[in-house]
């Protein structure tokens, strides 16, 4: 066994085995929160999904303002067709620290439910988290999807 396939290995052993499960929208809270770190501007990420619910990959899709990020569904779809993602988890932070979406959120989410829906690649959840508290507001968790 080469090393190259040796090292291949241990990563797919490592993402699938010991990727976390993603079961409910703190779970998926907590594991953006994590990558996200304390950023001062707003950052919109995309998780992606395998068949299980187990998380395969992270990608920031936009890094914005204080106030804003523009964001396009093929850049968020992109990173989910490459990693033939089963499903998708959209995640933005609002540095000014409330998580309550705003109309624009809210047309997102719906552009990127009907284009999942075409793509085949469902949208779960869009986290959005306040300021470095545990704040979060789920899509899903108040049937918004």
């Amino acid at each position: 066994m080469s090393f190259s396939t040796f090292v291949a290995a241990i990563w797919n052993f490592t993402r699938i085995v010991l990727a976390p499960q993603i079961r409910s929208s703190r779970d998926a809270a907590v594991i953006f929160r994590q990558h996200l770190g304390d950023v001062d501007r707003e950052h919109f990420m995309v998780g992606m999904l395998d068949q299980k619910n187990k998380m395969i990959g992270i990608n920031t899709v936009s890094m914005g303002s204080l106030t804003a990020s523009v964001v396009h569904p093929r850049k968020v779809f992109k990173p989910a067709i490459l990693s033939n993602a089963a499903a998708l988890l959209c995640c933005h932070n609002h540095p000014s620290g409330a998580p309550q979406p705003s109309q624009e959120d809210r047309a997102l989410t719906k552009r990127l439910v009907d284009v999942g829906k075409l793509l085949g690649i469902a949208l779960l959840d869009h986290i959005i988290l306040g300021d470095g508290s545990e704040a979060y507001y789920s899509f899903a968790d108040e049937q918004m999807l």
